[in-house]
């Protein structure tokens, strides 16, 4: 009989945890957890690695162990035996864990531990006993819709979970296929009508952009514009200064010191549409010296109030439109890596997937993907309804 408990499993603490027949728990010092069996294969030891937690419980676990133990016995290669096994394409379940282990290492504490709990409250029940090979964009549906309008920010980052892992399966080889996009859209109704909704939903965006340029100019006005156009956090522009801004290589570079979040410089490029803005803005300059690129009163910095006044009759907010662009990224450049797409956000990339694209290709991917989203809220990308826009001649 085993020597551990279910209750031991779950508060297990980093190390080494033996259940006995040399099956043992092994706990990392991130908290990751997963099965090794020592068995005796023709005299020598070996170490046989059989999962993770998530897809191996403790009753699992040992019922995997006494098959390749007795595989041992009769002298065929148990790793040989497991591998036959597992060459079958995993649970949704499964491939969700395998994903959120690879990817944990870049993310924040907050957002590992999200990652799981959501998926676990609210897609697994529907879809996480599927083989991740078999799931179709009305699989994804049918696990979204309990929550799409109930709950729509929750919905939309489970979009976005439920894509990533569709996505690392693919590039796993267990799917032959990334993550639906604009089909699964076509099965998901708008969410509207009666919700907090933060973030304006990307088809609406040319028409407002349009009212706001039908509008008298205003400072207010131009850096809501630039924030849109940049994906900018509106702290972020409201703090830029021109010493910042290089509009010959079309690039916002900012330092360290300025990114809150993460600490560290970020560029961003600059959209041909983007670029117009700040040209716009050159004529509410009144000082030679270095200064803020979007004023407030008596060139102090741009109050929060002033660059969200736009907003006050709808159910949006300006940091709503960071969503916007990446739900837009994500549905209409399904060519971009994702990667490139948090960047552009200037969330934290693990410096291994810049290395792994070359960091200056890397960058050029976010000027494609930056100038491209400026084309649409511009109204000039070809697929929306084109509009009277003064952006309309950088298309």
């Amino acid at each position: 009989m085993g020597k551990l408990t279910n209750k031991q499993v779950e508060n297990a603490k980093p190390g080494r945890h033996s259940d006995g027949d040399g099956l043992n728990l092994l706990v990392s010092s991130k908290g990751a957890k997963s099965w090794v069996l020592r068995v005796q294969v023709d005299g020598k030891r070996k170490d046989i690695g059989l999962g993770s937690l998530a897809a191996y419980g403790l009753a699992e676990a040992r019922d995997r162990a006494r098959e390749l133990r007795k595989t041992a016995k009769q002298r065929r290669d148990p790793i040989a035996e497991r591998d036959r096994d597992s060459n079958a394409p995993p649970s949704f379940k499964d491939a969700a864990q395998a994903c959120h282990d690879a990817k944990a290492p870049g993310w924040s504490d907050k957002t590992a531990a999200a990652f799981l709990s959501s998926l676990s409250a609210h897609v697994h029940p529907k879809i996480g006993k599927l083989r991740v090979d078999s799931i179709t964009e009305r699989d994804v549906a049918a696990a979204l819709s309990p929550v799409w309008h109930s709950k729509p920010a929750l919905a939309k980052k489970l979009r976005h979970r439920i894509g990533l892992i569709l996505d690392y399966s693919k590039a796993s080889g267990w799917r032959n296929e990334g993550a639906p996009r604009q089909s699964l859209s076509a099965l998901l109704s708008k969410q509207q009508e009666g919700g907090n909704f933060s973030s304006m939903p990307y088809e609406e965006l040319p028409a407002f952009i349009a009212k706001l340029e039908a509008k008298t100019e205003t400072i207010g006005r131009l850096a809501l514009l630039f924030t849109i156009l940049t994906a900018a956090r509106n702290g972020e522009v409201r703090d830029a200064m021109w010493s910042q801004i290089d509009l010959e290589a079309g690039e916002w570079r900012r330092p360290a010191s300025m990114m809150r979040k993460n600490g560290e410089a970020h560029t961003i490029t600059l959209s041909p549409e983007a670029v117009v803005i700040l040209e716009r803005a050159k004529r509410w300059r009144t000082i030679e010296a270095d200064c803020h690129v979007f004023p407030g009163k008596g060139g102090k910095r741009l109050s929060d109030m002033t660059i969200g006044k736009e907003m006050a009759a709808l159910p949006y907010v300006v940091h709503g439109f960071r969503s916007t662009f990446r739900t837009w990224a994500a549905e209409r450049m399904p060519s971009i890596p994702e990667a490139v797409a948090e960047a552009a956000l200037a969330h934290k990339i693990p410096d291994k997937v810049v290395r792994a694209y070359n960091r200056a290709k890397f960058l050029e991917m976010r000027r494609t993907l930056l100038d491209a989203w400026g084309r649409y809220a511009a109204g000039t990308s070809g697929d929306v309804v084109q509009l009277p826009l003064s952006l309309r001649s950088l298309g």
